[in-house]
């Protein structure tokens, strides 16, 4: 195994990762926002699930995301 391509490889894909859970999450509190069925002042639960099949990882992380 080459540890630097491994390290590289983890890092791209938890940046896109995060980049595209961002903004998936603040297009889903504009919409809520927008269509009034939130106020923008409340504290959501949030949940990722990470998998790679192939190393029979499944494991969740909890936490929250707030608006105020």
């Amino acid at each position: 195994m080459n540890e630097e391509t491994f390290n590289i490889s983890i890092r791209k894909f938890l940046k896109m990762v995060g980049v595209n859970s961002q903004r998936q999450i603040e297009q889903a509190v504009e919409r809520a926002i927008a269509d009034g069925s939130i106020a923008g002042t409340e504290t959501f639960p949030a949940k990722v699930t990470l998998e790679a099949a192939g190393l029979k990882l499944n494991v969740a992380f909890d936490g929250e995301i707030k608006l105020e």
